[in-house]
């Protein structure tokens, strides 16, 4: 075996390709650590609940997290790529609204939503599902809440769908083929889910391998990112008409 690795040429010059790969995975790296590392953030979240009322330092606090998503994963490393390679564009990392692929992608966002949502909405109900969603732990939800929730909802997935089947897929499928780039991504992906469970962690390698796939079949992230967005406000909507010590006042339980 040791003889064997010294016989592997090694060459590191960084061409052009690797400086991609590599720049794109640490974007992706810095990007969401940071976020995420905010959004735990002890020290913030006694900001918001020392400075507000408790359920409007829910709301606040989620939202904020939230706005943080949307910034250190999806606009912060968009910007990145753009300024380090030029030659790139938004289309590049599936900001674009292609017609060639428009039939396609409105078939299968359609498709996965009405898959994903009854499982969402079955899912939610259960206790262990309700110790962390919703999220906004306010006791009392008005109805700028409840738009608040969805909104933040949709900010923060746009970011992550951005980062993971953007800014990260698809300068790896260029630069190290599909099927490398479409195993970085579910690595990481996955990972990002751990501290959720084995649940979603579990899920969350089927679910990245379709979505990798139909984003580059499509070249664009929004069938990822609209059926990210119907999953998640299942569930959110879900839990918040389930949960026993949670309540919106324009609904009755």
């Amino acid at each position: 075996m040791t003889d064997f690795m010294y016989t592997i040429p090694i060459d590191f010059h960084l061409d052009s390709n690797a400086a991609k790969a590599i720049t794109a995975i640490f974007c992706a790296l810095i990007g969401f650590s940071t976020f995420w590392f905010l959004s735990k953030s002890a020290a913030i979240k006694a900001w918001f609940f020392k400075k507000y009322a408790h359920d409007l330092a829910c709301r606040k606090h989620i939202f904020f997290t939230k706005y943080m998503g949307f910034l250190w994963m999806g606009i912060l490393p968009l910007l990145t790529m753009l300024c380090l390679f030029p030659d790139d564009s938004l289309g590049y990392f599936g900001l674009n609204g292609r017609k060639d692929t428009l039939l396609f992608s409105l078939v299968w966002t359609l498709g996965l939503s009405i898959l994903v949502i009854p499982m969402a909405y079955f899912s939610a109900k259960k206790p262990k599902n309700l110790v962390n969603y919703p999220q906004i732990r306010a006791k009392n939800w008005d109805r700028k809440t409840f738009y608040i929730n969805l909104l933040g909802w949709a900010i923060y997935l746009f970011g992550y769908e951005l980062l993971f089947r953007g800014v990260l897929l698809f300068p790896l499928a260029e630069t190290l083929g599909i099927w490398p780039a479409i195993a970085i991504n579910i690595a990481l992906y996955a990972a990002t889910h751990i501290p959720k469970g084995l649940d979603e962690t579990i899920g969350a390698a089927p679910l990245g391998l379709v979505l990798c796939i139909l984003t580059l079949q499509s070249g664009n992230i929004w069938i990822a990112f609209l059926v990210h967005v119907a999953l998640a406000w299942t569930n959110s909507l879900t839990a918040l008409r389930y949960h026993p010590d949670i309540h919106y006042t324009h609904w009755k339980k």
